[in-house]
């Protein structure tokens, strides 16, 4: 008489989801927590939880929670000439800039860095003006859904907003990048710094420093000598030097580095370009 086949004791990982789903979470939070709970026993890595999560609470968040504050946007004046322009593009390696008045509370439109291509070569040329290559700019309020933002930027291929208030003037801008960076988390670039180091060399002898590096590593490093007596970091090092936060693509001194802000936020500076100055 044949033997019954033993029944496999091991549910696949997406029936134990089928199984905590059949229980119906009462609200959002039971939900996450069925998932998070499922995912210890299952295929499932934390970031993939992290990202359903995301998506879970994707349509409670709003632009004001994302937008880049109007004092850190990179603009571009748009009486500016081509010579002018050129070294802001290329110190700041973003792919779209506001072109606004004098007096930065009006934004006439948008400049795409491809679109100055063409010129890089023709810096004597002062005839040619940023206001002739921009496009239109979109304007959004600061209390728009992130998933009818996103929603937007698909249907109608664009890649950029900026943000008013209530009266029409400029609060900041939002990117595409932006909202999906809400979705799966940072975006890494070639310019970020591994997990576990805090110094990455550049070619043309530049430097990345997470603002986090210990000071006494950072001296290490670079053969310095700071005092950590008051911080134990070198972003807060700098901070202290300037005596107010960072801001995004700003550009100065600490001797004997000139360093660029190229991660920042309300809150404080993530990430620094250094170069040494020649004395």
């Amino acid at each position: 008489m044949p033997t019954k086949r033993k029944k496999n004791s091991h549910k696949s990982w997406l029936n134990r989801i089928n199984d905590s789903l059949l229980r119906e979470p009462k609200n959002r939070k039971e939900l996450i927590r069925i998932l998070k709970n499922t995912a210890v026993h299952t295929a499932l890595s934390k970031d993939t939880i992290g990202m359903i999560e995301n998506l879970l609470t994707f349509s409670e968040r709003y632009v004001d929670d994302v937008m880049i504050p109007r004092p850190q946007m990179v603009v571009i004046d748009s009486a500016a000439s081509l010579k002018e322009v050129l070294p802001i593009v290329r110190h700041s390696r973003h792919s779209r800039f506001p072109v606004v008045t004098h007096d930065r509370d009006k934004v006439v439109g948008i400049l795409l860095a491809k679109d100055l291509l063409q010129f890089s070569l023709e810096l004597t040329n002062e005839n040619i003006r940023i206001t002739s290559l921009i496009r239109p700019a979109i304007f959004i309020p600061k209390s728009k859904r992130l998933n009818t933002l996103l929603k937007e930027f698909r249907l109608n291929h664009y890649h950029m907003a900026i943000v008013v208030d209530e009266y029409g003037g400029v609060d900041g801008l939002v990117t595409i990048e932006d909202v999906l960076e809400e979705i799966v988390g940072d975006i890494a670039d070639e310019y970020d710094v591994e997990k576990d180091t805090f110094i990455k060399p550049l070619p043309q002898k530049e430097f990345l420093v997470d603002a986090l590096t210990p000071i006494d590593d950072f001296n290490h490093y670079f053969k310095t000598s700071f005092d950590n007596a008051e911080y134990d970091t070198i972003g807060g090092l700098i901070t202290q030097q300037l005596s107010r936060l960072p801001h995004l693509n700003e550009v100065f001194n600490f001797p004997p580095f000139k360093v660029i802000v190229l991660k920042a936020d309300k809150r404080r500076a993530y990430l620094f370009k250094l170069k040494r100055i020649l004395s």
